[in-house]
């Protein structure tokens, strides 16, 4: 898939990730690219650097409320007609284990896990009546492999991993495209105030080099999105010898455990 002349919507527009990908889309010919999330101030500022490349709109949008994402789609079907590519971005980390708080558990698994539900519930019925759609959703290397010092942002983000593998396998022969969105550490407001954790043992990525390689994968329409080349060794690790990638991931908490219970 080319971005040129695509209708694009972006969730978690306002920084980050979702912003550079809002300016790298404009920048690469898209029609319309419309640029949501909670923080409106945050969603202005996107639109003022992709306005002058694209058809710019910005709609605040709290992605873990259900009929906030049907007002997302709807609005953008009014204004542009159809959605080509729908980017589900938004996301949150928790640190801690089990012992996170039933509220704190069911917020992140809102926003990482059924706000990708819902923006599919929402934008797959116009694009399987058109016969073509992208969704690529934002998990993280976590999804693939684990977060010391997070039981909460890795089980959300496997599960996004699995919903993803699920709408390809049930939607792919219907003209519905998806790509799943790995990274490790990238400087975004997440990260902000240090070197990315366990994450960043690879390297803290730039959010401008991680839309390029989005632009990349999109244009080979492959699922696995890997900004961080790297994770796709560990995977392969991983799957190779499960108790000895465990044994290696348990090292990793013993040396960075410290820094994530201060972030508790």
């Amino acid at each position: 898939m080319e971005v040129k002349d695509k209708v694009i919507v972006v969730t978690g527009g306002a920084s980050g990730i979702g912003k550079s990908l809002c300016e790298r889309f404009a920048m690469d010919g898209a029609h319309a690219v419309v640029a949501a999330d909670i923080d409106t101030a945050g969603v202005n500022s996107t639109l003022s650097s992709i306005e002058n490349n694209t058809n710019g709109l910005g709609l605040q949008c709290d992605v873990a409320n259900e009929d906030a994402v049907k007002d997302l789609v709807s609005v953008t079907l009014r204004e542009f007609g159809r959605i080509d590519l729908f980017c589900s971005n938004a996301g949150i980390f928790t640190a801690g284990g089990e012992e996170v708080s039933n509220d704190r558990w069911k917020n992140i698994w809102d926003i990482n896990v059924m706000s990708h539900i819902f923006a599919a519930r929402a934008v797959l019925p116009s694009m399987l009546e058109r016969g073509e759609g992208y969704l690529l959703n934002t998990s993280s290397a976590a999804g693939l492999l684990s977060q010391v010092g997070s039981a909460p942002y890795s089980v959300t983000k496997h599960a996004a991993i699995g919903f993803a593998e699920w709408l390809s396998i049930t939607y792919g022969n219907r003209g519905i495209k998806v790509s799943v969105l790995c990274p490790q550490a990238v400087r975004t407001a997440m990260t902000a105030g240090g070197d990315g954790g366990v994450a960043g043992l690879d390297g803290m990525l730039e959010p401008e080099d991680l839309a390029t390689t989005v632009i990349e994968a999109l244009g080979n329409e492959q699922f696995l999105v890997l900004p961080h080349p790297e994770v796709l060794t560990y995977m392969r690790r991983k799957t190779d010898d499960y108790d000895r990638w465990l044994g290696g991931m348990r090292r990793l908490y013993d040396k960075f455990a410290e820094i994530y219970k201060r972030r508790q």
